[in-house]
């Protein structure tokens, strides 16, 4: 660092305060103090824009300087990890506090309206930000999406690319399938050269960030002959059904990325409109039937009805037969009923309950010994949820499973009153409509009255028995259980696959013999 950062450095610190600074001033030293402090690496620095963000957020800020703040909260952060990561034990801890402060504000920043108001730049450099630490922590599949949305406001966007690449090669890696990880390596390829390559946009030098894309590209290269992949790679040639409405259903769901295969998150490609995911292979004892198999075949049966009612019930635009002659009232509050919206609240609670069916899954599988009443997805990771501090059960923190950890971080997308902090700031209501769908009273609306204060009116704009949701926020937060529930799946067979292999690591392989099952035929599924 130069002699002026220094400077600059120094004279941010000594600042006293910002009366009579304006926000958009304020905000902007935040940015300049969090950016000094990370480069020289000055812990007191990023403490110090820390307390001047909570000073400054008492302020009436705007939309866009409340969304910049998070933007820099989330940077701050990131600082942090970057002091903390130097100790080598760090880099597989499970828990990782700096880590999940930053997905949170950068969330924070890109759900609030000033996100919308930023330049295209701010908003690329959030998006990766995100999708980069979802990444680290195991997410692949959740990183991607935030990938993508940065290169579709600009192709160009170099720290995009390469991550983006980087990601689709330890994705690759994870892999059990040798077709599906040379499809996907390929991919990583291509974004990697695309990072490097003349036409790729960076808004600063990043030579560190070149050079990891440049070696990642070379490795891939050494190991996968990416000119033969090129010419035999096949991606838009599969059917995608015999009818026009099957057909328009899996266009559908490879738009949304909804199939259980990990070709589809390279994007919407016809070769992944199949839901091929399968366990790995795995060690049993003789005597095991396939139990565990069974049960990953009915989770991906919920799922994949699950996506059909969603498409259904949100895609409907006429009142079915069964609806005619139910006689209901006109509650007068724009009530939404039909089978349509059923479909959808079935879609969310089928979407919502796999959860814990995965945690159940992990308890068998690793042998946990929870009892089966107390099993739950947020939970099983803990050696007792209850105490404080809570400690990774030993099971999952002693092993470098990254697909698993994806796991365990997904877990902390959903909130649970025993654990209250989440990363994801829809958490609460996602929580509400389950809780009230399976034990109370969901009230669904085609549009919401806005609240007033007349006390004589309240009565009639707010059902005090019910939690109210407007239609198309609850087919929104359907279609997002949807594809976290898609995620879980695919970092539990993945990290299935990878605790196979830690645990068959010096074994005597010769003791083992091989068991293979036929597929169930589609004809026989009525």
């Amino acid at each position: 660092m130069s002699k002026e950062d220094e400077r600059a450095y120094d004279a941010l610190i000594e600042f006293k305060g910002f009366e009579g600074v304006s926000n958009e001033i304020a905000i902007r030293m935040i940015g300049q103090l969090i950016d000094l402090s990370g480069d020289l690496k000055r812990a007191d620095g990023t403490n110090r824009a820390l307390e001047w963000c909570d000073t400054v957020a008492l302020r009436g800020l705007t939309n866009l300087e409340t969304a910049l703040l998070a933007y820099f909260r989330a940077n701050a952060w990131e600082n942090r990890h970057r002091e903390r990561r130097r100790k080598q034990s760090v880099a597989w801890a499970w828990e990782q506090p700096e880590i999940q402060q930053q997905i949170l504000h950068l969330r924070g920043a890109i759900s609030l309206p000033g996100f919308a108001e930023m330049d295209s730049l701010r908003r690329c450099q959030i998006l990766t930000n995100l999708a980069n630490v979802l990444n680290t922590v195991g997410r692949f599949v959740d990183a991607l999406e935030y990938w993508d949305r940065a290169l579709q406001m600009n192709p160009r966007f170099g720290m995009a690319l390469g991550n983006r690449g980087y990601g689709l090669e330890h994705y690759a890696k994870a892999l059990y399938d040798q077709g599906h990880r040379a499809q996907v390596l390929f991919h990583a390829h291509q974004g990697l050269s695309a990072a490097l390559s003349q036409q790729a946009f960076y808004e600063g030098e990043y030579y560190g960030a070149k050079r990891l894309f440049a070696a990642e590209r070379a490795q891939i290269g050494r190991a996968l002959d990416v000119e033969k992949v090129s010419k035999i790679i096949d991606s838009h040639e599969h059917s995608l059904g015999n009818s026009d409405e099957e057909q328009r259903y899996r266009s559908w769901c490879l738009q949304n990325r909804l199939f259980l295969n990990p070709l589809n998150d390279l994007g919407n490609r016809s070769v992944a409109a199949r839901d091929v995911l399968m366990l790995p292979t795995f060690i049993t004892p003789l005597h095991e039937p396939p139990t565990l198999i069974g049960f990953f075949n009915q989770m991906k049966q919920e799922f994949a009805s699950a996506r059909w009612l969603f498409y259904e019930g949100s895609r409907a635009n006429e009142v079915h037969f069964s609806d005619r002659g139910v006689l209901l009232c006109n509650t007068l509050d724009y009530p939404s009923y039909s089978l349509a919206v059923e479909k959808v609240k079935a879609a969310f609670r089928v979407a919502y309950s796999i959860f814990d069916k995965m945690g159940f899954f992990l308890n068998d599988y690793m042998t946990l010994g929870i009892d089966a009443d107390k099993v739950y997805f947020k939970s099983i990771w803990y050696q007792k949820y209850n105490a404080q501090p809570r400690k990774i059960r030993c099971e999952f923190e002693d092993s470098e499973n990254w697909p698993l950890r994806g796991l365990f971080w997904l877990s902390k997308d959903l909130f649970d009153k025993d654990f209250q902090a989440a990363t994801e700031p829809d958490a609460r209501a996602l929580y509400e409509i389950r809780n009230h769908l399976e034990h109370k009273y969901l009230k669904v609306h085609e549009m919401l009255l806005p609240r007033t204060h007349d006390e004589s009116l309240e009565p009639w704009v707010t059902d005090r028995l019910a939690y109210s949701v407007q239609r198309r926020d609850l087919e929104a937060k359907t279609l997002r259980l949807l594809k976290l529930s898609r995620a879980g799946l695919i970092y539990l067979s993945l990290g299935m696959h990878r605790m196979e292999q830690i645990r068959q690591r010096g074994k005597d392989q010769t003791r083992v013999g091989s068991i293979s099952l036929d597929l169930w035929d589609d004809d026989w599924k009525v």
